[in-house]
């Protein structure tokens, strides 16, 4: 007999790989019972690894007593709805709801147990009170499970710690109808970028590569950001390697006073808005602290280029939407026109220049692709191989697409070690518990555990 288990919001089985690779350290069997994806390319990726199987498709078109009888329920549930990079409105949000598909079918199947994944950024969804432990999103999450009868336990985890070179945080729930499995103690083990990368690929050769390449050595690049916001000595703005045209040491000394002076609040105060993390400023304002007689030819010059961007100052304003009043920040016109600084962390080629000595950021779909790395004398991306095993995949696991379909689907997948590590604290109570005797018919035997 093997333990069976269903993968909802399966992505490229990320999760079923870590709870497979967890009962294989035990002896144990498995057989997934339902597999339920949406995304062409993830398919894709799911018919080559588990080949013969079916995969059912949009979860909330499948009746819940069409699905065989489980053991464990698996599910990475959208997480868009509460994640940073999204517009947090959580339930109200459609892919927010996609949680009450799991609750459905756990009420319907009465699994053992279950493992649930998402976004750190759940933890303190919806919170309207700043002592509270939680937000209400997750809240009514647990609540929904309290009802069911299960014991759970919730943890945020980081990959980093499971030996995986990437800095990635994110939500554990996982329970059974036994006892809350324990999401504690689990030893370290640390990674570095060394580790996964690859050698001899080919790289990259455009006008923002050679520019890079003009200004600064291979070495002197790794570790560096690329963005025009605050990053200090590791970080590297669009007029340090002249991206947009030919900048004077005056004018990027003038970049830099300013590219400081925005953030400080008495800016804010002067002006009359509320404080914000980079504020318009004008001439007047700017002349104070750098008191040039060509300062406005340069200012004028530096927006010519693309540099700077002439703006009214930005202030709250209250807006009616369709979710109800939200606060927004938008430019007040009644303020005088300043100058600002342009681009953001996502306006460039690469956004960073990962050093082998250290780990990745948290990789997510936006941006996958714009974190390079050092390759001989030159620079590329991530290769889709590197991906995998920055989120722990084995090197046997077949990834049969494009470029831009791989990094969207990284960029959504899971860390394998944290998967496999949590699985096994579920497993541990399922062993336990198992008398071999027959539970009553409200719940689904693990008769196969520990024999």
């Amino acid at each position: 007999m093997a333990i069976l288990f269903a993968d909802l919001f399966a992505g490229i089985g990320g999760i079923r790989e870590g709870l497979q690779q967890a009962l294989a350290t035990r002896g144990l069997e498995s057989r997934c019972v339902l597999t339920s994806e949406i995304k062409p390319h993830a398919v894709k990726v799911l018919s080559a690894n588990h080949q013969g199987e079916q995969v059912w498709g949009d979860i909330t078109k499948i009746n819940a007593t069409d699905i065989p009888d489980f053991h464990i329920l698996l599910a990475g549930f959208p997480c868009q709805a509460f994640s940073l990079a999204g517009k947090r409105r959580g339930f109200m949000d459609t892919r927010g709801t996609l949680f009450f598909e799991v609750e459905r079918i756990l009420k319907e199947k009465r699994p053992y147990g279950f493992i649930l994944e998402n976004v750190e950024g759940l933890v303190n969804h919806d919170k309207k009170d700043p002592k509270a432990p939680m937000g209400r999103t997750l809240e009514t999450i647990l609540g929904r499970l309290d009802n069911l009868g299960y014991k759970y336990a919730w943890r945020v985890l980081n990959a980093k710690d499971f030996g995986l070179a990437q800095d990635r945080r994110r939500i554990y729930i996982v329970g059974t109808l036994d006892e809350a499995p324990k999401l504690d103690m689990f030893p370290t083990k640390g990674a570095c970028l060394a580790d996964i990368q690859e050698k001899g690929l080919p790289v990259k050769d455009t006008a923002f590569t050679r520019l890079l390449l003009k200004h600064y050595t291979v070495k002197e690049l790794q570790g560096k950001s690329i963005k025009d916001k605050r990053g200090g000595e590791n970080n590297i703005h669009s007029w340090d390697i002249e991206l947009k045209g030919a900048v004077s040491e005056k004018q990027k000394d003038l970049l830099g006073k300013l590219f400081r002076e925005r953030r400080r609040k008495k800016w804010a105060e002067e002006i009359g808005i509320d404080w914000m993390d980079g504020m318009t400023l004008n001439e007047e304002q700017i002349r104070t602290f750098f008191p040039d007689d060509n300062l406005h030819v340069m200012l004028e010059d530096l927006v010519e280029k693309g540099y700077l961007v002439k703006e009214h100052p930005k202030g709250l304003f209250t807006e009616k939407g369709l979710f109800g009043e939200r606060r927004v920040r938008k430019q007040d016109e009644r303020k005088p026109i300043g100058y600002n600084i342009v681009a953001g962390k996502l306006s460039f080629e690469i956004s960073k220049i990962l050093s082998p000595d250290d780990i990745a950021p948290t990789m997510v779909a936006m941006d996958m692709k714009k974190n390079y790395v050092v390759d001989g004398e030159g620079l590329r991306p991530l290769s889709l191989r590197e991906g995998l095993r920055l989120f722990g995949y084995p090197e046997t696991f077949r990834f049969p697409v494009t470029a831009d379909e791989g990094y969207d689907l990284l960029g959504n997948t899971v860390a394998v070690p944290v998967i496999k590590a949590v699985a096994e604290r579920l497993l541990d109570v399922a062993e336990k518990y198992e008398k071999d005797k027959f539970y009553d018919s409200s719940r689904t035997a693990l008769s196969c555990v520990g024999k």
